[in-house]
């Protein structure tokens, strides 16, 4: 047995710590699955006309948001004074009061969670 070779770990390096040892650990993050959105401040909603529906399609086209595919989050940082219908997916609560205030309405769309599809367990 002894002259049939030696056996070794495939990590190991002699007796001084391994490699691996010597980086941190990984754990897991959140960042991957964290929910993005896209912020628009209500002072940029003054570009926008008097009466008009302001949605993710129209702040894309203005410049405000990326893409029309984006999830928008409205701040309230900045004063309105039109009469706005802005759709967004989440408002700050003075967002939304500075809107409501002004005449306007602020409506939510729905942001989807999708599930997590896992196999069913087959019985055996």
């Amino acid at each position: 047995m002894s002259r049939s070779g030696a056996k070794r770990f495939s990590l190991y390096e002699g007796g001084s710590i391994p490699q691996f040892r010597h980086f941190p650990k990984r754990g897991f993050n959140n960042k991957n699955f964290a929910t993005r959105f896209e912020v628009v401040n209500i002072s940029e909603l003054e570009r926008f006309d008097d009466g008009t529906e302001v949605g993710v399609a129209q702040l894309s086209q203005a410049g405000l948001v990326l893409g029309s595919s984006s999830k928008v989050k409205i701040l309230g940082d900045g004063e309105l004074t039109k009469k706005l219908q802005v759709v967004a997916h989440r408002f700050s609560k003075s967002a939304e009061q500075k809107i409501t205030d002004c005449g306007g309405t602020a409506t939510k769309l729905s942001t989807e969670v999708k599930p997590i599809k896992r196999k069913p367990k087959q019985k055996q």
